[in-house]
C-alpha cells in the first residue's frame, strides 16, 4: 500500500488508525489506493465516499467506448477522481453485478454509458437501487422515460436527419437504414425521423451492434435495391460495405453507405467512410461535470442535454448509378 502510494508504511499507519499529522491530500491517496487494490475500508472509515467513479461500458471492441472512456477518465483525473472501468462480457459480469460491486467500494459515483437503461424490454432494478441510494449518477444517450438521471446524448433526431438529407441531396431514393434492437432507444429515435421524412418501413433492419449484424442485414436491403444504406454504427457500416462487396456491388458506385459514431480510423477504411459524428469529447466533458456537481450536492435536474452531431462526408457516398 505504501508503495503504491508513494509514502511510509507509518504514514498508511496512520491514515488507517486515523491519527492526526496528514495531509488531506495523503488521506485521500491512501484511502483510494485502499480501494483501487481492493481491501476494505476499516469501518470507521466507511462512511466517506471514495474518491472513485464507476465507468460502465457495454463492450470496448467498438472504438467508440475506449474513446469515451478515454474523455471521461482524463476529465476525472483533472477533478481528483479515479475511474474504475467496468465492460460487460457475454456470460461474465453483468450490469447489476458491477453495480452491487460498486457500491461495495463506496464510489463517488457512476457514470454509464450504452447501458442496460437504453434498452425498453430490459431489467432496470439496479438503477432503481442507484437511485434509492441517492449515488450520483448520470447516463450517456438516450434511455428510457422515468429513470430519474440526468442525461448527456447526441441528438437522434438530428443526426437521422443529416444522414438521410445528404443522400437524398445526392439523388438517392430508394434509401433503407440499419438500427440496433427493437427496444433500444436511440434507434427508435432514429427510425422514428426516417419514417416522418418518407422512409419506406419495408426497408427498415434491426440487428445487434457488430460487424457481422452489418452484414447480414445489409445484404436483405441490397436484395431489395436499394442505393443507400443509413447504418446506426460505424460497425454496422463495415458490415454494409463488406456486404455489398459480396453481392459484386461496388462502394459508392453502386451503393452508398452511412455510419455512425466516427469512431477510430473510419478514415482510413476503404473507401474512408462517411459517417455522422458524435461530439464524444464535449459529451465527456459535460457527463464529468454533471456528475462532480452531483457529488458536491448541487441540484442538477434530471434532464437530457441534447449535443448536436456532426456529419462528416468521406469517400462512402456517391450519386446513385444512372
Amino acid at each position: 500500500m505504501a508503495k503504491k502510494v508513494g509514502v511510509s508504511e507509518a504514514t498508511v499507519s496512520r491514515v488507517l488508525n486515523g491519527k492526526p499529522g496528514v495531509s488531506e491530500a495523503t488521506r485521500e491517496a491512501v484511502l483510494t489506493a485502499l480501494d483501487v487494490l481492493g481491501y476494505e475500508r476499516p469501518t470507521r472509515l466507511r462512511g466517506d465516499r471514495a474518491r472513485l467513479v464507476g465507468l460502465v461500458l457495454p463492450e470496448l471492441q467498438n472504438p467508440i467506448f475506449p474513446a469515451f472512456a478515454e474523455v471521461v477518465g482524463g476529465a476525472l483525473a483533472q477533478r481528483g477522481f479515479t475511474s474504475v472501468l467496468c465492460t460487460r462480457t457475454v456470460g461474465g459480469i453483468s450490469e447489476a453485478d458491477y453495480v452491487d460491486l460498486l457500491l461495495q467500494q463506496q464510489v463517488s459515483g457512476v457514470v454509464f454509458a450504452g447501458g442496460l437503461y437504453a434498452q425498453a424490454d430490459a431489467s432496470h432494478e439496479h438503477y432503481e437501487l442507484l437511485r434509492e441510494r441517492g449515488l450520483p449518477t448520470v447516463l450517456v444517450n438516450a434511455a428510457v422515460e422515468h429513470l430519474g438521471f440526468p442525461q448527456v446524448s447526441c441528438d437522434d433526431v438530428v443526426a437521422a436527419e443529416m444522414a438521410i438529407g445528404h443522400l437524398k441531396a445526392l439523388g438517392h431514393e430508394r434509401i433503407g437504414m440499419v438500427l440496433g434492437p427493437r427496444d433500444h432507444m436511440p434507434s427508435r429515435r432514429k427510425l422514428e425521423t426516417f419514417l416522418t421524412s418518407g422512409g419506406d418501413p419495408a426497408l427498415v433492419e434491426h440487428t445487434m451492434f457488430s460487424l457481422e449484424g452489418g452484414h447480414a442485414t445489409a445484404a436483405r436491403l441490397l436484395r431489395k435495391g436499394v442505393t443507400g444504406v443509413v447504418c446506426a454504427s460505424d460497425l454496422l457500416a463495415l458490415g454494409a460495405v463488406r456486404a455489398a462487396r459480396r453481392s459484386g456491388l461496388a462502394v459508392p458506385a453502386d451503393v452508398s453507405v452511412i455510419g455512425y459514431d466516427d469512431s477510430a480510423l473510419m478514415n482510413c477504411t476503404e473507401p474512408p467512410l462517411t459517417t455522422v459524428r458524435q461530439p464524444i469529447d464535449a459529451m465527456g466533458r459535460a457527463a464529468v461535470d454533471l456528475l462532480t456537481a452531483l457529488i458536491d450536492k448541487a441540484v442538477v435536474p434530471a434532464d437530457e442535454l441534447l449535443f448536436e452531431p456532426e456529419l462528416v462526408v468521406r469517400a462512402s457516398t456517391a450519386r446513385p448509378s444512372p
